[in-house]
């Protein structure tokens, strides 16, 4: 009796180990595809959310609620490369979802899953770019799968996510991306009340937009834009961060975008 305690501690601390590891794995491998994606607004106020690289030549995913009503877009990838201006290409009607692109080659990039086969209870991993901490990693659960009235599917998430969470990825076990972080219910006796469009509404808006994404069997890739000596994105670099320090917006209440 006392070795099968044992044997049976040991394969819980194995599965405990294992999925950390997973964690670990996915972070390793899609951190440089997740960016944080600034904006200057109509209003002079500036704003900060997360998006994910879909296609090596710079199609990239966010909420539509962080590239509306913008003057100016562009993209920081987390080894610090700012991008030229990115221009929105399509955004959802029925749902929070936007499509932006930037010039560019041989990006690091997801994958999607089929969403239908997401199950309440498994678990995830998210990144993003809370508070503008760029490529911050959560986990947690989906909480439920929950069908609204005009028929739309939200994941409700366990897994925390603060201001400039919005366009974040969920990763399934596998390291692909199941759905995108939008809102939470805010408040003080709220607690991880998270929600995310799942992936399958992203695919349809690839596809309206036009694009393929690479193929699942395909190697992920892995390269990043490389670091330049250029006097012109330094200049936007300084720039930036003083309209940070001058323009910061207040945040709302919920579901509230993020």
């Amino acid at each position: 009796m006392k070795n099968l305690f044992s044997a049976l501690l040991i394969l819980l601390c194995c599965l405990a180990a294992q999925a950390e590891n997973d964690h670990v794995r996915i972070a390793r491998d899609n951190a440089p595809a997740v960016v944080a994606v600034n904006t200057v607004r109509k209003d002079g106020s500036t704003f900060t959310g997360t998006g994910f690289v879909l296609t090596p030549d710079g199609l990239i995913a966010t909420s539509r609620h962080v590239s509306d009503d913008t003057l100016y877009i562009n993209i920081t990838f987390n080894n610090g490369i700012i991008s030229s201006e990115a221009v929105t290409v399509l955004s959802a009607g029925d749902v929070d979802l936007s499509l932006l692109k930037i010039q560019a080659l041989n990006l690091p990039t997801v994958r999607l899953a089929d969403s239908d086969e997401v199950q309440t209870g498994q678990s995830i991993t998210v990144i993003g770019n809370p508070r503008r901490l760029q490529n911050t990693v959560t986990s947690g659960i989906i909480s439920q799968v929950r069908k609204k009235s005009n028929g739309v599917i939200w994941h409700q998430i366990s897994a925390p996510i603060s201001p400039s969470s919005s366009g974040s990825p969920v990763f399934n076990a596998d390291g692909e991306v199941i759905s995108i972080v939008f809102a939470s219910y805010s408040g003080d006796n709220n607690q991880n009340l998270n929600f995310a469009i799942p992936s399958k509404y992203l695919a349809k808006l690839v596809q309206r937009a036009g694009y393929s994404l690479p193929q699942k069997d395909a190697p992920p890739q892995t390269e990043q834009p490389s670091k330049t000596d250029n006097a012109f994105i330094a200049h936007i670099k300084k720039a930036w961060a003083i309209l940070k320090r001058l323009l910061r917006g207040n945040e709302s209440q919920g579901p509230t975008e993020k």
